[in-house]
């Protein structure tokens, strides 16, 4: 079955642009156009646009995508590397998440002990 690019578009619910940007990128291929018609992607494709969509909804990079598409034929302990790796960036990232939690909430404690309308404990410790 074949799709034209504003189906492709509306069943996977992206733009049009999507689907183009993605082929200047090289991570789909544009399909031959027909002298006469429009162009027509395969469900393969379309699986593939979906499975880019998937990789980025869980934090993956268009390059690391890239990189995880041209893995497909792969041994699975190269896809397993790129993931290891992928782990450790998004635990690094947690943690500074949590570090930045905890200093919001500290903040926030000082504004609700704060008798000072005057001084904001957000504001100064912004300030240099």
């Amino acid at each position: 079955m074949t799709h034209t690019i504003s189906k492709v578009a509306k069943e996977l619910n992206i733009n049009v642009e999507t689907v183009r940007f993605y082929e200047r990128r090289g991570l789909i291929e544009q399909p031959i156009k027909p002298e006469v018609g429009y162009r027509h992607y395969s469900s393969e494709t379309v699986n593939r646009i979906r499975f880019i969509k998937r990789a980025q909804e869980l934090g993956f990079t268009l390059e690391e995508i890239n990189n995880l598409l041209s893995l497909e034929d792969r041994p699975c302990s190269q896809v397993q590397g790129l993931a290891e790796h992928k782990l450790t960036a998004v635990k690094a990232k947690m943690a500074d998440l949590r570090r930045l939690e905890k200093a919001l909430k500290g903040l926030l404690d000082q504004c609700h002990h704060n008798d000072d309308d005057r001084h904001c404990p957000i504001i100064n410790s912004l300030q240099p």
